[in-house]
C-alpha cells in the first residue's frame, strides 16, 4: 500500500514538473517567436527552398533528364561563345545600374532631406511613382519611347534637325537602353532607404561637427557615410542580387537581340530552357552567378553584424 501511494506522488509529481517545464517553454519570448514565424517558414519552405533544390538538381541531368552529368552543363555553358557575351553583359547590366541607382538614390535622398517637411511629402511621392508602376507596364511604355517607327525620343530629335536613332537595333545603344530602364525603376528604392537612413542620423553629431569647424564634405565623409554604411551595403546587395536576376526588361525591350547582345542569365536561361526545351542547361544558366552571389551576401552580411556589434558595444 505504501509502495502504491509513493508511486502515484511520484508519478504526480514528474507530471506536475512535466506541465511547468512546457508552461516555461511556452512562455518564451523565442518560442513565441517562432510559431509567429512558422507560416512565413513554412511558405519560403515551399516556394523557396525546395525549388532552389530542384533546380540544383535538374542542373546535373542530361537533356532528357535520364542520366546524371554532374557539373557538364556548367562546362558546357562555358565553352559556348555567346554564353561567355551573357557573362559580360550581365555583370555590366547589373554593376552599371546598381552603381548609378546608389549615386542618384543617394543625391535624391540628401535633396528630399533638406527639402521642407510640407512639399517633402509630394516629392517624395511623386519620385515613387516609377518603382510603385508594375515593371512589366512601364517598360512597355519605355519600348513604345524607343519604337523606330513611333519613338518619342526620334520625334524629339527630329524637332531638332537630327536623324532618328535605333535605339534597340544596335548592339551598344541597345544595352545603355536596358540599363537606362533599370536606372529608372530602381533608383527609387535606394532614394527611399537612404532618406530613411538619413533620418536616422542624430542632429546632434552634425552640430558638434559644425563646432568643430567640419566643411559639408567632411561633414559628408566623417559623419553621414559611417552612420549609412550599414544601410548601404543592405540596399546594394539586395539590387545587385535582384538585377542580376531581372528579366522583365530584356525580355519586353530587345528579347536579347539584336544578336544576342543584350542578353542576361535570366532571359538566355528562358531561351535556352523553354524556348529551346533543354530544361538541365537553363537551370545551371539561372544557376550560375549563385555561389558568387552567396559569397558576397555572406560577407556582406557578416560586416554588417560586426559594425552592429560594435555600436552597440
Amino acid at each position: 500500500m505504501a509502495e502504491s501511494s509513493s508511486i502515484s506522488v511520484g508519478s504526480a509529481a514528474a507530471g506536475a514538473t512535466r506541465t511547468s517545464s512546457m508552461k516555461r517553454f511556452a512562455q518564451r519570448r523565442s518560442t513565441t517567436a517562432f510559431l509567429l514565424c512558422l507560416p512565413l517558414i513554412l511558405l519560403v519552405a515551399v516556394f523557396v527552398i525546395y525549388p532552389a533544390f530542384y533546380a540544383i538538381y535538374l542542373s546535373m541531368l542530361n537533356k532528357k533528364m535520364t542520366a546524371f552529368v554532374g557539373l557538364g552543363n556548367f562546362a558546357f555553358l562555358l565553352k559556348r561563345h555567346t554564353f561567355q557575351l551573357v557573362i559580360f553583359q550581365s555583370c555590366l547590366f547589373a554593376i552599371t545600374a546598381v552603381v548609378m541607382k546608389a549615386l542618384l538614390g543617394f543625391i535624391l535622398a540628401h535633396l528630399m532631406h533638406n527639402i521642407p517637411s510640407g512639399n517633402q511629402k509630394i516629392w517624395r511621392g511623386l519620385l515613387l511613382v516609377p518603382w510603385v508602376i508594375p515593371l512589366a507596364l512601364s517598360t512597355l511604355t519605355w519600348w513604345w519611347m524607343f519604337d523606330p517607327s513611333y519613338s518619342a525620343f526620334n520625334w524629339v530629335l527630329n524637332q531638332f534637325g537630327l536623324a532618328n536613332v535605333p535605339w534597340l537595333g544596335v548592339g551598344w545603344i541597345a544595352r545603355l537602353c536596358t540599363i537606362t530602364v533599370n536606372i529608372w525603376f530602381g533608383t527609387p528604392f535606394f532614394m527611399i532607404m537612404y532618406l530613411a537612413a538619413l533620418k536616422s542620423v542624430p542632429e546632434q553629431l552634425y552640430e558638434a561637427a559644425s563646432i568643430d569647424g567640419a566643411t559639408a564634405r567632411q561633414k559628408l565623409v566623417h559623419v553621414t557615410l559611417p552612420m549609412m554604411r550599414n544601410i548601404i551595403s543592405i540596399t546594394i546587395l539586395f539590387s545587385l542580387i535582384t538585377t542580376f536576376a531581372d528579366f522583365d526588361i530584356v525580355r519586353i525591350l530587345t528579347s536579347g537581340g539584336p544578336q544576342d547582345m543584350t542578353h542576361v542569365f535570366a532571359t538566355y536561361a528562358f531561351q535556352v530552357g523553354i524556348q529551346s526545351g533543354d530544361i538541365p542547361l537553363g537551370a545551371s544558366d539561372s544557376l550560375f552567378m549563385f555561389p558568387i552571389l552567396a559569397c558576397a551576401a555572406f560577407f556582406v552580411l557578416r560586416g554588417v553584424t560586426q559594425r552592429t556589434k560594435e555600436i552597440a558595444a
